[in-house]
């Protein structure tokens, strides 16, 4: 699974990939990821759970399992000093968004969110990969 992850962090860097999605598509999208970041900072598991994917909410099984995950595998995004959001890539149906964090530690990363459309029409997250500023997986 992590070379899939891997594999898709390489074709979403390569040049010419980037399509911008319609605005109104991008700001839910914002507003998804926004708010599971503010769950993070009041440490309120169910919250941030809520807002990871089917599949996501099924690999942890609980909130409390997939907020300490986060805690200790994704510092920069448990606990950021500073958010950037990037743009939108769009490929193939699947939506990507790319954001700057600089950590606790004040190093930068890239964070890429997979996310995906429910049949409710509303967006969650269905996965993050980071990737530090030599382009490698964090």
């Amino acid at each position: 699974m992590r070379v899939k992850a891997i594999a898709l962090v390489l074709v979403l860097l390569l040049p010419g990939f980037a399509a911008q999605a319609d605005e109104s598509r991008r700001a839910g999208i914002l507003e998804i990821i926004g708010a599971q970041l503010e769950a993070f900072q009041r440490d309120d598991a169910p919250a941030a759970f809520a807002f990871a994917s089917p599949d996501i909410q099924a690999m942890f099984g609980t909130p409390d399992k997939f907020l300490k995950m986060v805690a200790e595998a994704y510092q920069p995004v448990y606990r950021p000093r500073a958010v950037t959001y990037l743009d939108l890539i769009e490929k193939n149906g699947r939506h990507v968004q790319r954001v700057l964090f600089t950590g606790p530690d004040g190093k930068q990363v890239l964070a890429l969110y997979m996310m995906a459309r429910q049949p409710d029409g509303s967006w969650r997250i269905a996965g993050c990969v980071l990737v530090d500023s030599t382009g490698q997986a964090a």
